[in-house]
């Protein structure tokens, strides 16, 4: 689990697997804000490109607040999770977003993210969703 802490935010991301163990889960919780943006960003590149990682459930129940830098980290790596590796037999991916606060909802909604992303009110209906 990566935790960043400083005087005016707190930030958690951690990773679990869950029903399938070809099913990532990235629980995050606090604030993602410009101050953490960074951090969580060097952890999904680890989880998707060292890891290989593509089915991946963002599970924001924890999440208190999303500024644009944390946006621009979910739009930064979408393409390279849903890309097909022709050199490999890897199949592209997806990033679901899940279990999103109402307030969190809103701006989301508000900026077209449920056109690019599959939000769900669950995590476990996000997983279904990669059956």
């Amino acid at each position: 689990m990566m935790q960043q802490q400083n005087s005016s935010s707190r930030f958690e991301v951690s990773e679990r697997s869950e029903t399938r163990a070809d099913i990532t889960v990235i629980e995050l919780s606090g604030q993602l804000d410009a101050h953490t943006a960074p951090e969580f960003e060097r952890f999904l590149e680890r989880v998707v490109r060292d890891e290989g990682k593509r089915k991946l459930v963002l599970d924001f129940h924890g999440l208190e607040y999303i500024s644009s830098a944390g946006l621009g980290v979910l739009m930064g790596l979408i393409e390279e999770v849903r890309a097909v590796d022709s050199n490999s037999s890897t199949t592209g991916g997806d990033m679901k977003l899940a279990a999103l606060p109402e307030k969190i909802f809103h701006v989301l909604d508000l900026l077209g993210f449920p056109i690019v992303f599959q939000i769900f009110p669950t995590v476990r209906e996000a997983e279904a969703a990669f059956l």
